[in-house]
C-alpha cells in the first residue's frame, strides 16, 4: 500500500503513476514486486492517459 499527500486543488488522475511508483511488495529470497497485476480506482482515475499507461504495463484497470 502507498499514498500520497498533495495539495487539495490538484487532481487525483494526475498523481496516479506517482503513487504506483511507491509500491513495494516485500518477498522472501526476492526483489520487491513494484508491478501489480491490477489496479482499482475511484472515478477519479479515468483519464485515458492514466488507462494507456496501464496497458502498456500489463496492467488490468477497475475504473468506473
Amino acid at each position: 500500500m502507498a499514498f500520497l499527500i498533495i495539495a487539495g486543488q490538484s487532481a487525483d488522475t494526475s498523481w496516479m503513476r506517482a503513487a504506483l511508483d511507491e509500491i513495494r511488495v516485500t518477498r522472501a529470497g526476492c526483489r520487491p514486486r513494484t508491478r501489480p497485476d491490477r489496479v482499482m480506482a475511484d472515478k477519479g482515475y479515468p483519464s485515458g492517459a492514466n488507462r494507456a499507461w496501464l496497458r502498456v504495463r500489463g496492467i488490468a484497470a477497475t475504473i468506473p
